[in-house]
């Protein structure tokens, strides 16, 4: 990385960080982490529930949330989602799976990323 580049950001999970690789390798523009949307505030107005998505590509206006969770796991993810989706009709989210994430990362040669992102120890990682 040269000073002109910019800083990679700290990613929370190992898939981030694929998911991330194959975006630049694709010379797809993309921000870690830029918008959180409230999803429930309490009688005083305060935020109590939001939600982060992962990333977001400007030139396709589109925010991905990446889960490794196992789908009996992913339930309040899930909800979330659907919530961002009543409250901001207007934003576009996709949702890529533990299933799609591995396909992703063997498609791309990430084969021991996708070792890592499944599994018990993708569980602790994302809870």
């Amino acid at each position: 990385m040269t000073s002109t580049e910019p800083q990679r950001p700290k990613f929370v999970h190992p898939a981030e960080e694929s998911f991330a690789g194959i975006l630049d390798f694709y010379g797809i523009k993309w921000e870690y982490e830029p918008r959180t949307f409230p999803l429930e505030r309490d009688a005083a107005g305060k935020v109590v529930e939001a939600f982060t998505p992962d990333f977001y590509l400007p030139e396709q206006d589109l925010y991905i949330e990446l889960t490794t969770l196992r789908p009996s796991l992913s339930t309040h993810k899930n909800r979330k989602l659907r919530r961002l989706k009543e409250l901001y009709p207007e934003v576009n989210i996709k949702l890529f799976k533990r299933r799609e994430m591995r396909d992703l990362e063997v498609k791309y040669g990430l084969e021991k990323s996708a070792g890592q992102n499944g599994g018990a120890a993708a569980q602790e990682k994302e809870i």
